[in-house]
C-alpha cells in the first residue's frame, strides 16, 4: 500500500497533526528536521505554518518548495505512538 497524506493541520511550535490513508493518525514533531537550506527556513513558525497537502505527491508542502515524504512522517508518527505507549506504562 502506497501511503499519502489525507488531512494536516498544525498543533503548535513545529508539531503538526497528520493522518493517513491507512487509517494512522497522530502527531510529529518536526523542530529536529528543520536544517539546510530549505528546511532551515521553516525555522520562523510563521513560515512553518504555510504548509498544504500536495494532491500529486498526496504529503505535505510548504511554499517554499520543501517537502517531506509521507513514508517518512508515518514513521515519525508510528514512533511517537510506541513511544507514548511505552510511557505510559
Amino acid at each position: 500500500m502506497f501511503l499519502h497524506v489525507i488531512a494536516a493541520k498544525h498543533v503548535r511550535d513545529y508539531v503538526i497533526w497528520l493522518r493517513f490513508n491507512d487509517g494512522t493518525e497522530g502527531e510529529v514533531n518536526l523542530a529536529g528536521e528543520l536544517e539546510g537550506e530549505v528546511f532551515g527556513a521553516l525555522k520562523d513558525v510563521e513560515e512553518f505554518k504555510k504548509f498544504h497537502i500536495d494532491p500529486e505527491i498526496e504529503s505535505i508542502v510548504w511554499e517554499n518548495g520543501a517537502d517531506l515524504a509521507p513514508e517518512f512522517l508515518h514513521a515519525q508518527v508510528k514512533t511517537g505512538e510506541t513511544r507514548q505507549q511505552c510511557e505510559s506504562v
